[in-house]
């Protein structure tokens, strides 16, 4: 297998086994096919796309900047190599879309081949199927050898004939293959990451009522995910969904349907409960401080979107981190993957950067936990309590033990579980020395 990207210092590292990302097990996977002869990178495209069963296409698709709408220049930019290197003599080759792109690009990409080379007939010298990604950042090994669904969009038995045989390996382990036109295979990815999104943004609204109820959103969540209609999963209140799909493809949706002329009123409302449930948690954690955060120090646990990455790409630590900065606090923060990358990032500004939670705690008179690495479900509340000037812990994640935190002498704020509302509490030894 080769493979290609125009960024030739990417390449490069990649070559000397350098991965340029933090993805969990990554690195030996990698390491072993590399040095087994069976990967190989390349910062073109080489003679073996002629001979290629399959050529994936699997580049960035980000949102434009004048729009809601999926930027495929970089896609159409590897259609057109493609089509340069096509050589039916050699065999027919099944263009592929890995990445996540609007309904009709896989048309579209024919087209294109055709505009390149005339001479090409799709569906005779060449074909063009849709083969979406499901990855989870953090566990995207796990969910590409054991897949809970392929999704192939074909449009032809000899497309269809060759994914099949790709994917033997996985089918044979019991993963689920559907095959489908094109045009449905590219919606079911922007579909199913719009639904999830949903069910996050639901969740966070009816955390903010059981607050109001005195309920608490971890039991009710549970009760929800019973059901089997509903299912357990992605009803974890928190402070907003992140990442680089979920916003990206909800976006990408209702772009889609604008342009069909049908409204997507739920997903829009997604987009907004979720760009204004960042900023309430900024507000939040002012307001459990008194209502002003100037001059204090407050700890940041974590800044990426989830676990296990390095991905801070629309992570809620974008907004929070900035507006408590702007509020007048010294945040102190710490990651145990992204902190090095996070540094240039210009909305992190003014920003502490330390080695460890720890180092973010000492002195400070809050702490919040943004994102939930085991790491930091495992930190000694005890130790916490020696640590930190103040008594207030907000876990926008709600991954810590109340009661532990409780027992420690430290106030406990999640999110959903039960009515916010400060209260004072004395720690001896650790009130803060008048300035």
């Amino acid at each position: 297998m080769a493979c290609v990207d125009s960024n030739a210092e990417r390449i490069r590292q990649l070559q000397e086994g350098h991965i340029p990302i933090f993805e969990p097990g990554l690195e030996e996977l990698v390491e072993r096919n590399a040095g087994a002869g069976r990967l190989v990178f390349r910062d073109s495209l080489g003679d073996e796309t002629a001979r290629a069963d399959a050529v994936f296409i699997a580049v960035g698709t980000p949102t434009r900047r004048d729009s809601q709408a999926a930027d495929l220049s970089f896609v159409n930019q590897a259609a057109r190599g493609i089509a340069e290197r096509l050589d039916p003599k050699q065999g027919r080759t099944v263009i592929v879309t890995k990445s996540t792109v609007p309904v009709g690009t896989a048309s579209s990409i024919e087209k294109l081949v055709v505009a390149a080379r005339p001479e090409l007939r799709p569906g005779r010298d060449f074909d063009v199927a849709s083969n979406p990604e499901f990855l989870r950042e953090g566990s995207a090994i796990e969910d590409f050898m054991q897949p809970a669904r392929v999704i192939c969009g074909t449009e032809g038995a000899h497309a269809e004939r060759v994914l099949r045989e790709l994917y033997a390996p996985l089918n044979v382990r019991g993963s689920p293959m559907m095959f489908t036109d094109r045009a449905t295979a590219e919606l079911i990815k922007l579909a199913s990451n719009s639904f999830l999104a949903m069910k996050v943004s639901f969740i966070n609204e009816i955390a903010d009522l059981c607050e109001q109820c005195n309920a608490d959103v971890q039991d009710l969540a549970r009760g929800l995910g019973l059901d089997q209609r509903i299912g357990p999963r992605f009803l974890r209140a928190g402070p907003g969904f992140g990442g680089s799909c979920f916003p990206k493809d909800a976006d990408a949706l209702v772009a889609i349907a604008r342009e069909h002329g049908v409204d997507a009123h739920l997903v829009e409302t997604t987009i907004r409960v979720n760009d204004s449930r960042k900023h309430a948690m900024a507000e939040r954690v002012r307001a459990l401080m008194g209502g002003c955060v100037a001059g204090k120090r407050i700890a940041v646990l974590g800044v990426t979107f989830k676990p296990n990455t390095d991905d801070i790409r629309e992570a809620p630590s974008l907004v929070i981190v900035p507006e408590l900065i702007a509020m007048g606090a010294l945040v102190a923060a710490y990651d145990p993957a992204a902190s090095a990358n996070a540094r240039s990032v210009s909305a992190f500004q003014g920003v502490l950067w330390v080695e460890s939670a720890e180092a973010a705690m000492r002195e400070a008179d809050a702490v919040v936990l943004l994102t939930e690495w085991d790491e930091f479900r495992s930190l000694s509340a005890q130790r916490m309590a020696e640590l930190l000037r103040g008594p207030i812990v907000v876990d926008l994640r709600n991954a810590l033990e109340p009661k532990d935190l409780q027992s420690a002498g430290l106030q406990y704020y999640g999110v959903g579980r039960g009515r916010v509302q400060p209260t004072p509490a004395h720690r001896p030894g650790r009130d803060r020395k008048p300035d």
